[in-house]
């Protein structure tokens, strides 16, 4: 799985539980909410401000660690 700031968060999780730790990172602890699950990368690193590059390259490092 290639991560982009387009992708579902739900659908990584799905892919990898084991992601789950980069958006606890970025505070994003409400991972089971379907609001959450529905939301891109880019859509939840901005009302968690933080920066959504970062957090697809952590991803896509992490999967390809694999």
């Amino acid at each position: 799985m290639k991560v982009t700031k387009e992708s579902i968060i739900g659908d990584i999780l799905d892919y990898d539980r084991g992601t789950a730790e980069f958006f606890f990172e970025i505070g994003m602890h409400c991972l089971g909410c379907p609001a959450s699950r529905g939301e891109s990368i880019e859509e939840a690193c901005a009302v968690h401000g933080t920066d959504a590059d970062e957090l697809v390259a952590k991803i896509n490092a992490y999967l390809a660690s694999k």
